[in-house]
C-alpha cells in the first residue's frame, strides 16, 4: 500500500513548516513511547532517535533559513507487511 502525503509546490516558508512538522510528530511519537515500563535498552533506542531527528531538524532549520523561492515537495509512505 502506498500513500501520498505530500505532493507539489510549497514557498520556502509552507516548506519549512511542513518538514518541521513532521520532524516534530516523529520526535513526539518517540517521547510518548518511553514509559516507567520502558526497559534500559529501549528508553537509550528512543533517546537515541529523538536526538537524530532534533539534529536533523536543527539542520534543517538552518539551511531553509538561507533559501528563497519555490520548492517541489513529493512524501510517499509505503506500507509493506513484514
Amino acid at each position: 500500500m502506498q500513500i501520498n502525503l505530500i505532493q507539489g509546490q510549497f514557498s520556502a516558508a509552507e516548506t519549512a513548516a511542513l518538514i518541521e512538522q513532521m520532524l516534530q510528530i516523529k520526535i513526539t511519537f518517540h517521547e510518548n513511547k518511553i514509559s516507567v515500563f520502558s526497559s534500559e535498552e529501549e528508553i537509550k533506542f528512543r533517546e537515541t532517535k529523538i536526538k537524530r531527528l532534533q539534529e536533523e531538524l536543527a539542520s534543517f532549520r538552518k539551511q531553509m533559513h538561507q533559501q528563497e523561492g519555490s520548492f517541489h515537495l513529493e512524501a510517499v509512505c509505503n506500507i509493506e507487511k513484514s
